[in-house]
């Protein structure tokens, strides 16, 4: 299983990214939401949903949960 986090700083789209821990591309810690640990992307964007309608996966920790 792997740790996941949100950024609270919305992307240019309004997007909340989530990444998996250890991401090149990790928000500052002060702009990190822990979400939990998740077997998979989808889970934890789905905990991310529930925070934030706008969540949606990196593109380059969570390729698969990328949408926009």
């Amino acid at each position: 299983m792997a740790k996941y986090y949100m950024n609270t700083n919305s992307q240019a789209n309004g997007d909340n990214e989530v990444h998996k821990e250890g991401c090149s591309h990790m928000p500052n810690s002060e702009n990190q939401k822990y979400l939990g640990e998740f077997t998979k992307c989808q889970d934890a964007v789905a905990a991310a949903k529930q925070i934030d309608s706008d969540a949606d996966g990196c593109f380059y920790c969570c390729k698969e949960c990328h949408t926009s």
